[in-house]
């Protein structure tokens, strides 16, 4: 046990810090909460199961707050808290996070993620895709990812897919498209030059802050985490009412990115949580510098 913490930004009293982390894990709970039913009654959903499946991060590491990186927390000592990883205790009880500790055992996961959310909030946002991504990983395909109906059935389906340009940059996304699809696509995104092409207007790309975020542990900010997970959520709803599957049980009317109207309504959307999802790039790049900055 060290005799001092490399000196913190902030140190919050026991009071405070315990009531910023009930309300996380209040809030943690309610954002999880129908899942959790769900799971216990057997039923699936297929929008918000994504979030839960795709994203392996569990309710469990949803609810468990941390302060971020240069923050102690006064009296910590002899909670539980003390003995998680990546965090270090003092002589007198105050416990924080081990940035140093983080930083070098995660060097270039902490990177990567730190240049492809700069580069991508810095780069200029399009809107010309109207989430076609969705619509190529079912292109000519007799079986689906998800088992429900097509709203135009396959053959309007390919339709679709076959009278648009489609310029899907997201290489998770691409990577799910059908064998036919893939020629069809402007792009060629890869692992390695995700960094070069992902951009604000790409909804998955805007889904994924909250993958980055979950991904840099105890160095982000409970509050972060569970915005960007907000965030995730309502892209997802977007996501599956402009696909192909009618999900009209779940979601009510589709966003019909066929016709010009259901176009004109998916880009609204869009520009709205390109918006959101540079806000939240900041912030996680935000976290980022300040467990630099606390590691030095």
């Amino acid at each position: 046990m060290p005799d001092t913490l490399t000196a913190p930004a902030t140190l919050l009293g026991r009071a405070e810090w315990q009531a910023r982390e009930l309300a996380h894990v209040e809030r943690a709970d309610a954002l999880t909460g129908d899942w959790r039913a769900r799971v216990q009654r057997g039923e699936k959903h297929p929008i918000d199961d994504f979030l839960f499946t795709y994203y392996p991060v569990k309710p469990a590491h949803l609810r468990r707050w941390h302060p971020g990186a240069g923050v102690a927390l006064a009296a910590a000592g002899e909670f539980e808290r003390a003995g998680w990883r990546w965090y270090r205790t003092d002589a007198v009880g105050a416990v924080d996070v081990d940035a140093a500790g983080f930083l070098a055992a995660k060097s270039a996961t902490v990177d990567f993620i730190e240049r492809l959310l700069s580069r991508t909030a810095a780069r200029v946002s399009q809107f010309g895709c109207f989430g076609l991504h969705e619509w190529a990983m079912v292109y000519r395909q007799g079986a689906h990812r998800h088992d429900v109906p097509l709203r135009l059935g396959q053959n309007g389906t390919d339709e679709v897919v076959e009278s648009h340009r489609i310029g899907c940059s997201h290489f998770d996304a691409f990577r799910f498209f059908t064998p036919d699809a893939v020629p069809l696509n402007r792009l060629s995104p890869t692992r390695d030059n995700q960094p070069e092409l992902e951009q604000p207007g790409c909804l998955h790309a805007g889904m994924d802050v909250y993958k980055w975020a979950a991904k840099l542990g105890p160095l982000v900010p409970g509050d972060v985490l569970l915005d960007a997970f907000d965030l995730a959520r309502d892209i997802r709803w977007l996501d599956m009412r402009a696909s192909p599957y009618d999900v009209s049980p779940w979601a009510g009317d589709p966003v019909a990115i066929e016709t010009p109207e259901g176009k004109a309504e998916y880009v609204r959307q869009q520009r709205a949580f390109a918006d959101r999802s540079n806000a939240l790039r900041h912030r996680v790049v935000a976290a980022i510098r300040a467990a630099r900055a606390s590691a030095n």
